[in-house]
């Protein structure tokens, strides 16, 4: 367990950090709330001692503060202890108000020290398992449970603040919009356990052509999603024309190259991909026009005879 000390006495930090520490504890040190709020921020504790009287900020103004930043992440919330030597009841009222979960004094005997750290600790363990669940319920939230893409409600969040983004600098936008060709027929004739793999198999080629750009431009929001039944999108602001342009010839080979069996797909015989794409040099107007744009040259491929992308 991690534990912050907040205290300016130093008689008072080494007696405590020595017995915190004998219990095997990891202590960190800060000597007045102000140094407490950036420890907090770096080290992420998973218990606060937190001394009231300090120079520079005091005990309940740098605790208003932490809970102030847990506020703005979602499940976040850190025990906090306030040490004190007069635990009177305008103490004891002040401190829970600004967030303080308990009282202990600088000077607890040590069996009550031991057994309020054993508690602690076991709180800091399911905090630690809530944790990974959250991240796990997170995740289901935000892929298809099929495919692993993004789902389009993520898809439209991300959307929406990388285009706040490119819009305010004047940066470019691009766009492609995927379609699976004859995907019903594929359904019809294979039956639909073999459609779920074809989408799959589809979705994780068109993800590994964008993975290779997202990896050389690691600071682009670069990501694919599932749009909705064997419809895909892959986001593309801040890249090149060149680049939009080689996603968009690279997710057509890569998903023909499967060769997925589909005998219903016209003369190719094997799955293929159509696209259409709109690409903005520089941001500006609505998204929702980007979508339109994309989606017309999407029909305009599938006119032309799929397996093609009509990006221009």
């Amino acid at each position: 367990m991690k534990i912050l000390l907040v205290e300016d006495a130093k008689s008072v930090v080494k007696v405590m950090t020595a017995r915190l520490s004998s219990y095997g504890y990891e202590v960190f040190h800060a000597e007045n709330g102000e140094r407490a709020i950036q420890f907090f921020v770096d080290t992420a504790p998973d218990l606060i001692l937190m001394d009231i009287e300090m120079p520079v900020m005091n005990g309940f103004e740098s605790t208003n503060r932490i809970r102030g930043i847990e506020a703005t992440q979602q499940w976040a919330w850190t025990p906090i202890i306030f040490l004190t030597s007069s635990d009177t009841v305008q103490n004891l009222v002040t401190a829970i108000e600004a967030g303080g979960d308990d009282f202990m004094s600088k000077f607890v005997p040590e069996p009550v020290l031991q057994a309020k750290m054993r508690a602690m600790s076991r709180i800091a363990t399911l905090r630690q398992r809530l944790a990974v669940a959250n991240g796990m319920l997170q995740s289901m939230a935000d892929h298809d449970g099929l495919t692993g893409l993004l789902n389009r409600r993520s898809m439209d969040r991300r959307v929406d603040e990388a285009w706040v983004v490119a819009t305010d600098r004047r940066q470019p936008f691009g766009l492609l919009m995927l379609d699976i060709d004859n995907f019903k027929k594929y359904n019809d004739h294979y039956g639909h356990q073999a459609g779920d793999d074809c989408l799959r198999r589809v979705a994780t080629a068109v993800n590994e052509v964008t993975q290779k750009v997202q990896h050389a431009a690691h600071d682009h929001p670069v990501f694919a999603a599932r749009y909705g039944g064997e419809e895909f999108a892959v986001t593309l602001p801040l890249v090149s024309r060149e680049v939009y342009i080689e996603v968009a010839e690279n997710v057509v080979k890569a998903v023909r190259s499967l060769e997925i069996e589909h005998k219903a797909n016209a003369d190719y015989g094997v799955t293929t991909l159509s696209v259409g794409g709109a690409y903005l040099e520089s941001a500006s107007d609505d998204v929702v026009n980007l979508f339109r744009l994309a989606d017309s040259r999407l029909y305009e491929a599938k006119r032309q005879g799929r397996n093609r992308a009509v990006i221009h």
